[in-house]
Formats: structure tokens, C-alpha cells, sequence
């Protein structure tokens, strides 16, 4: 089961760099989303190709249309937050308005219900499974923040999990699918998403993607847009996590892509048999 994401934000949003931090930060750098989303869909409607795309609210207000060329072309939306914050820097009623605000900006722009969670820079950490009581709440029935590895924004390294599973907190279950992981070396190692997939050569990506019963990915338009400018102020260890594999990036996916079969994850979801996965109570 390889499933297929996207998540859906600008070039300048890059967490954790006070350059990109706020709106009043994004509003000094040009747009560049549109060209970034056609180049995502040439790949997707030559292959007739479904994914499920994690918006953040601020483009469905922003960019209402991006939204809507998704949807028509029958893709799944599910949100990314509204305003690209780290989620252990909130507090719960900070996530909670937050959440909020991007599930109605997504549902204005296309009509559908938003079912389906994935945390900025999957920065759900084991002090904040809080947001466990509110995705419920607000009608998220599936979440893909989990992130089983040491990870500079989080992660959540003591679930092992390699495979969907339900959290339950309080008596409520929610259905997670947790990002790939490979152990290297005795170490556990991300492959199939973000700087991860630029960096790795395409002949260790496809060796391990065939390896994989189970596999998320999760991309960006930025990932594959060579000709972005640079964000001023990030250290060189930022700037290689963020420039490093552009230009090659874009056709690495569509050989992958052709490669190996894909699913989106609502497609991924009916086919997980959840009577009989494992339980993480929190």
C-alpha cells in the first residue's frame, strides 16, 4: 500500500525561521503556488493518478481556486492547520481556533466535508497528544502527524508502529497513518517524503519503496520547484535541508510514481482492515 500526499502550501513556508514565521513575514515574498500546483498536476492527470492533498487554510482563503482545481480534478482534501504553526508551540485552545478557522476556509472553497488531519512539519509530540481530544471534536476521523522517529520538529520516536493504527484517548479512537520508517544501521530512517526524498539517489528510494507493504509520502510544490528564490537568514544546515535535490526531485516522483502502484488515503483507508490493527491508548 503506497499512498500518495501532497502538502499543500507556498515556497516561503518554512517553519521554525523567524524570516518566514507569520503572515506579516508572508506577505514580502511573491507567489509562486500556482505555477508550483500545475506542475504537480501535468504529473497526476497524464497518469490519471488520485492523492490526497493537506491544505492550509490560509491558501484555500488565499487561493481559493488552487482548492477548487484540486477537488475537480477528484482529488481528497484534508487540512495542514491554517496557519502553518508548530504544533508544540501552541496551546490547546491556540490549536483548537486554528484548526477551526482552516476546516471552514477548506469547506467554503469546495463544498466537502474536511476529514483528514496532517500537523505542520509533523510537530505532534508525546506532550501534546491533547490534540488527540480535539481532531475528534472537530470532526477529523484521520490523522498523518505521526512521525516514529527523532525528528528536529518533534516526532514521536517511542511509537514503533510501522503500519496504520488507532490512537484512543479518553475512550476516543482516531485512525492514524504514521510516516515510513527503515532502520539503517540500528538507526530509523525516513525515506519517502520532503528533504528526505531529495537527498536519497531514486535507485535507494525505489529499492525501498518495493520493500514496503506500507508507505507514506508526503510532498511539497516547493520540493520540485528549482528556480525559487533563497530565504535569507537560514543557517547552511537549512538551506542544504531546504535547496539540496531540487532540480531532480520532480523527476525522480514521476519515475517513481510509474514505477509502483498508488493509492490516496481515503482509498488507502477503506482498504486497512481496523478491527484488527494495533492500539495506542494516551
Amino acid at each position: 500500500m503506497n499512498i500518495l500526499t501532497f502538502d499543500i502550501e507556498d515556497w516561503f513556508h518554512i517553519l521554525d525561521n523567524d524570516s518566514t514565521k507569520t503572515e506579516q513575514e508572508w506577505s514580502r515574498f511573491p507567489a509562486r503556488i500556482h505555477e508550483n500546483m500545475d506542475r504537480i498536476f501535468s504529473l497526476l492527470d497524464e497518469l490519471n493518478q488520485p492523492a490526497t492533498f493537506f491544505c492550509l487554510g490560509w491558501v484555500a482563503q488565499k487561493y481559493p481556486e488552487v482548492l477548487r482545481a484540486i477537488d475537480e480534478r477528484g482529488h481528497e482534501i484534508g487540512t495542514h492547520s491554517h496557519m502553518h504553526q508548530l504544533v508544540f508551540e501552541q496551546t490547546p485552545q491556540q490549536f483548537r481556533e486554528d484548526l477551526e478557522t482552516s476546516i471552514k476556509a477548506i469547506e467554503d472553497a469546495v463544498g466537502k466535508r474536511v476529514k483528514a488531519y496532517r500537523a505542520p512539519g509533523f510537530s505532534v509530540t508525546k506532550e501534546v497528544f491533547w490534540v488527540y481530544d480535539i481532531l475528534p471534536e472537530l470532526g477529523i476521523e484521520v490523522d498523518c502527524s505521526v512521525f516514529p522517529a527523532p525528528r528536529a520538529h518533534g516526532g514521536v520516536p517511542h511509537i514503533q508502529t510501522r503500519t496504520p493504527f488507532y490512537i484512543e484517548r479518553n475512550g476516543v479512537r482516531i485512525k492514524e497513518f504514521p510516516m515510513t520508517f527503515h532502520k539503517v544501521g540500528g538507526f530509523r530512517s525516513v525515506f519517502s517524503g520532503g528533504g528526505y526524498f531529495r537527498l536519497l539517489p531514486y535507485s535507494v528510494i525505489n529499492n525501498l519503496t518495493g520493500r514496503s507493504d506500507y508507505m507514506m509520502t508526503y510532498f511539497h510544490p516547493r520540493d520540485f520547484d528549482a528556480d525559487q528564490p533563497m530565504i535569507e537568514g537560514l543557517s547552511k544546515v537549512r538551506q542544504f535541508k531546504s535547496y539540496y535535490g531540487l532540480k531532480e526531485a520532480f523527476p525522480k516522483l514521476s519515475r517513481l510514481v510509474k514505477a509502483h502502484d498508488f493509492v490516496d488515503l481515503r482509498t488507502a483507508d477503506a482498504a486497512v482492515d481496523w478491527d484488527s490493527v494495533p492500539v495506542h491508548a494516551f
